[in-house]
């Protein structure tokens, strides 16, 4: 993916972020994203998923049709795919250093994936790609964490 420049990269919200990504999953699963699917997906009503798609439509994130569904337009598939890379590395970032609960990596992705610097990400990238070719020195990390046992 072409690096974008924080300037010239469109603002958005958490919430904005998160239905672009449920709606890249969905399409990307099923072939096509409905209403009631991001609801199910993203656990809210479904007045509330119209009312965002509304938005999304009207920001030039997604082209939505009422009754049939809607489709991601490039500057929402952007979007949606830089979180998608977040979510992903973040996880691979969790796992290398050796966390391996499913549940709270999930958690504190969904909790570091919006809130994240580019600079900051750029350097757990970095650290993450060396951690995964040189696996020991996160084992010599962790060893040298742990309590001496007495």
């Amino acid at each position: 993916m072409a690096a974008i420049s924080s300037s010239t990269r469109r603002r958005t919200t958490v919430a904005v972020e998160d239905y672009l990504e449920k709606i890249e999953q969905l399409i990307a699963q099923k072939g096509y994203a409905r209403v009631v699917d991001i609801a199910d997906g993203l656990k809210i009503s479904q007045a509330s998923v119209t009312a965002m798609v509304q938005r999304l439509d009207a920001e030039g994130f997604i082209k939505y049709e009422k009754y049939r569904g809607m489709v991601l337009t490039s500057s929402g598939l952007e979007v949606a795919r830089r979180i998608a890379h977040r979510h992903e590395l973040l996880t691979d970032f969790l796992r290398v250093l050796g966390i391996s609960d499913e549940k709270i990596i999930y958690d504190d992705v969904e909790g570091m994936e919006h809130h994240i610097s580019p600079e900051t990400f750029r350097a757990i990238e970095a650290l993450t790609r060396h951690l995964e070719s040189n696996p020991g020195i996160v084992a010599k990390a962790m060893s040298a964490a742990k309590p001496a046992d007495r």
